[in-house]
C-alpha cells in the first residue's frame, strides 16, 4: 500500500468538471427485481508509478471482463491519481481531478491520507486494492441493496459527440437531508503503458477500464416514480477508441457518496 505524500497539499486541488458519454438504452435493476443482476460501482485509485498496483488493477480487470460475482454486475473504474508523478514517471492517464475525488473519499472514511491502490465499492466500503476476498464480499453485499432505477438511451450520433437520454427512477436507498447527485463517466478499457521509470520501470502495464471523463449532469429530486429526465450531447476525444468505451451514469449522494444505482453501456458505432 502506498501512501500520498501529503493529504495538505492535495487540498490545494481544485475539482474541475469534465465531459461524458452514453449509449444504447439499458435499465438498471429495478428495486424489487432480484433476477437481473445488480449494478456495483467498484472505483480503484490507482497509479502507474506505484509498484503495489498492478495487482490490484488486475484484480479490477478480472471482475469487469469475467463478472465472477453472483447477482452482480460490476461496472469498473480505474481512477489514476497524480501525486505519484513526482517519482520518476508520469502516468499518462492521471488527473488531479481524480485525486480530488480520492481525497472526497479519504475525508467520509477519515482517513489521514490517500494510498494506492485503494478499491471502494459503490463509495460505501474501501479496502486495500488486491484484497480479493473482502472486494468479493463487498460487491456482494452491494450487490442485495435496493437499487435506484436508471436507463440510458443514445439519441443522434454526429461526428464525435452524441445525444444520450437519461432517466432516473423514484430514489432508493437515498440519505434524508441529502442531495443525489447524477454523474456521466467514460471509460476506456484495452489501455497499456510500458512503463521507462520509477518503481515500475520495465514493466508492461495492462489496466481495467480508465476514466476518461467525469461530470456532474444534475441532481434527482422529488419523491415520485421520475426524478431526473433529460437529454444530454457528449463529446469523445479523437484520441479514444471508440469500440473500447463505456458509458456510465450512476446517481451519487453528495455527502454520505453512497451510490444509489448505475447503469453502463458501450457508445454506438
Amino acid at each position: 500500500m502506498k501512501k500520498a505524500p501529503s493529504l495538505l497539499a492535495i487540498f490545494a486541488i481544485a475539482l474541475c468538471s469534465v465531459v461524458f458519454v452514453f449509449a444504447p438504452a439499458f435499465s438498471a435493476r429495478a428495486s424489487g427485481d432480484m433476477k437481473t443482476p445488480a449494478p456495483v460501482v467498484v472505483e480503484l485509485f490507482t497509479s502507474e508509478g506505484c509498484s503495489s498496483c498492478p495487482p490490484a488493477d488486475a484484480l479490477l480487470m478480472k471482475f469487469q471482463n469475467a463478472q465472477p460475482i453472483q447477482g452482480a454486475k460490476v461496472i469498473a473504474i480505474e481512477e489514476h491519481v497524480d501525486y505519484w508523478n513526482h517519482d520518476g514517471w508520469t502516468d499518462p492517464y492521471s488527473s488531479a481531478d481524480w485525486t480530488q475525488r480520492q481525497v472526497d473519499y479519504v475525508l467520509k472514511f477519515k482517513d489521514k491520507t490517500p494510498y494506492t491502490p485503494q478499491m471502494i465499492v459503490d463509495g460505501q466500503t474501501q479496502m486495500t486494492g488486491g484484497q480479493e476476498t473482502q472486494a468479493r464480499e463487498a460487491i456482494q453485499q452491494a450487490a442485495g441493496q435496493p437499487q435506484t432505477d436508471i436507463t440510458l438511451a443514445a439519441g443522434d450520433s454526429s461526428g464525435n459527440s452524441q445525444d444520450f437520454k437519461v432517466r432516473v427512477g423514484k430514489l432508493v436507498g437515498n440519505t434524508s437531508q441529502d442531495s443525489a447527485e447524477i454523474w456521466l463517466a467514460i471509460t476506456e478499457s484495452g489501455l497499456e503503458s510500458s512503463v521507462k521509470a520509477g518503481e515500475n520501470a520495465g514493466r508492461d502495464l495492462h489496466h481495467a477500464p480508465v476514466l476518461r471523463s467525469l461530470h456532474k449532469i444534475g441532481t434527482a429530486k422529488g419523491s415520485g416514480d421520475t426524478t431526473f429526465d433529460s437529454s444530454t450531447k457528449v463529446k469523445f476525444k479523437p484520441e479514444w477508441k471508440r469500440q473500447n468505451l463505456q458509458i456510465v451514469v450512476f446517481v451519487q449522494d453528495k455527502k454520505s457518496l453512497r451510490i444509489l444505482g448505475a447503469a453502463a453501456v458501450p457508445p454506438s458505432a
